[in-house]
């Protein structure tokens, strides 16, 4: 009888291990493929099950959340949606998240193990934090003065702090609201569509992702080229380039838009954006050397992170001569999305160094302790300071006497660049816009802002859009802004 007994008891124990290794082995080394299983409702029931937490811009939630009363409990809501959707992206139940709301995901969802009041406290419990909140760089009063400025065309700003890197307006437009896509079902899918199929394409941040043909604001970079090549030493001097202008190796003949051009002086071509002269000094850097000062300033870039991720803006490697000098005044296959030429405005405000671009300032948990916070850093030294004060001083004179007066500001420094950018087969597509600017109050030690606007408007003639016409007022609006928001910072009225 005991014999019998100690049989079963042995076939129990063999099927005790035989459970336990199998809960191990789903526990273990399955988990991670079940998690993922579409059909396991379990992780979105529980991703849902509590608020989100907030993203701010000025100290105060831009984003809610709702009580939907479903099984997918609550659904995230969107104050100012549109003027905001470009930094905040969306998180839906249906289609998951994008930009500020994907980079800090584990924060806002409550996951990341730094909100844990231990380390490894949610794997011992199991549980998961209550959201954590993203503070932004972003400054309201800007964000608000370039979405007005666009008012609905398409187009973007960018506006950074050129001493630190900080983002401080970020605008795409048209928009739309993150809002509409936020839970699940028949409107939500339908919203899905309708904004996918818009030939206006709002979901398109224009600042970050999308990229345009730089124009005549890239000559800042061909600038800056030339004089850290020694191609030009004195900026006043004749550049023995002629009007009209051959590009090499061909018949075709480059047109200038200005008047006295020929054998213009770098001072002049910048003040009235001579093609000719930009042309003729980026083929005298030659190729490799127009590469080497182009991805110092970002160019060529695919890592670039805010930390949404960014399109990269493109100079070819590979060209020849007439290439080149096409390339060099912004045209031929060279591109920019907004936020590099930002950045190329910034450097020249910053003495040649590039802090690198960052959108979040810090995170918190759901009671305000800081869980990380973006330090500055450098990005990349575009320049030497030398050839960054000698730009300066020519973009200072582009606004104060040249195409850019529509950007100048009473009792502040202002130095910027124009730019009208064709693009389309054989040139025909109606130019886009562009400007690059940057601010200092008088009497402050450093540039409070740089910014670049780009205006696409299908509707306007040729002769009605341009880059100080269409693009600087909008640009003198946010850094007005900017001015007047570090003037309140240092107590003044």
């Amino acid at each position: 009888m005991i014999r019998y007994i100690r049989r079963a008891a042995a076939l129990c124990l063999v099927l005790l291990v035989a459970l336990l290794v199998n809960a191990a082995r789903v526990m273990v080394f399955e988990a991670e493929e079940l998690d993922d299983n579409p059909a396991n409702r379990r992780i979105a029931i529980e991703r849902y099950a509590e608020p989100r937490g907030e993203i701010a811009v000025d100290g105060k939630p831009v984003t809610g959340s709702r009580d939907s009363g479903q099984q997918l409990r609550w659904e995230r809501t969107y104050r100012q949606g549109p003027l905001y959707a470009p930094v905040t992206g969306y998180a839906s139940q249906t289609y998951g998240t994008t930009l500020v709301e994907h980079a800090e995901d584990s924060v806002l969802g409550g996951t990341d193990p730094m909100l844990a009041p231990l380390p490894l406290w949610n794997d011992l419990t199991r549980g998961r934090q209550p959201g954590g909140d993203v503070l932004t760089t972003v400054r309201a009063p800007m964000q608000e003065a370039a979405y007005r400025g666009l008012d609905g065309k398409r187009g973007a700003v960018v506006a950074v702090e050129p001493s630190s890197g900080r983002i401080l307006a970020l605008v795409s437009s048209p928009s739309y609201d993150p809002g509409v896509l936020s839970g699940t079902g028949t409107k939500v899918k339908d919203s899905w569509k309708r904004l996918n199929s818009s030939p206006n394409q709002p979901m398109l941040n224009r600042a970050l992702r999308q990229t345009y043909p730089p124009g005549s604001t890239f000559k800042i970079v061909t600038a800056a080229a030339a004089l850290d090549a020694g191609a030009v030493r004195d900026v006043d001097a004749p550049t023995d380039t002629p009007d009209p202008f051959v590009l090499p190796g061909t018949r075709q003949v480059l047109p200038n838009e200005a008047k006295g051009c020929g054998d213009a002086s770098l001072a002049y071509a910048i003040q009235w954006s001579c093609n000719t002269v930009m042309a003729g000094l980026g083929v005298e850097v030659g190729l490799t050397g127009m590469v080497d000062a182009v991805e110092r300033f970002g160019f060529n870039d695919t890592g670039l992170r805010v930390p949404s991720w960014v399109a990269k803006s493109n100079f070819d490697r590979e060209m020849s001569p007439d290439q080149l000098a096409l390339s060099s005044i912004g045209q031929f296959d060279t591109t920019a999305t907004p936020l590099q030429m930002a950045m190329v405005a910034a450097a020249v405000a910053n003495n040649g160094e590039i802090a690198r671009p960052y959108l979040v300032d810090r995170t918190t948990t759901s009671g305000g302790t800081t869980v990380d916070r973006t330090g500055r850093r450098t990005y990349r030294q575009a320049m030497n300071p030398s050839t960054a004060m000698r730009l300066q001083r020519l973009m200072v004179k582009a606004v104060e006497e040249g195409t850019g007066t529509n950007a100048a500001i009473p009792g502040a420094v202002v130095g910027g660049k124009t730019g009208t950018a064709q693009h389309g087969f054989g040139n025909t597509g109606t130019p886009y816009a562009w400007f690059i600017a940057w601010a200092q109050a008088e009497g402050t030690a450093q540039p409070a802002v740089a910014v670049a606007v780009v205006v696409e408007d299908a509707e306007a003639s040729r002769t009605d859009i341009s880059g100080g016409g269409s693009a600087a007022p909008i640009a003198r609006r946010v850094m007005e802004e900017a001015l007047r928001l570090e003037a309140e910072a240092r107590g003044e009225r």
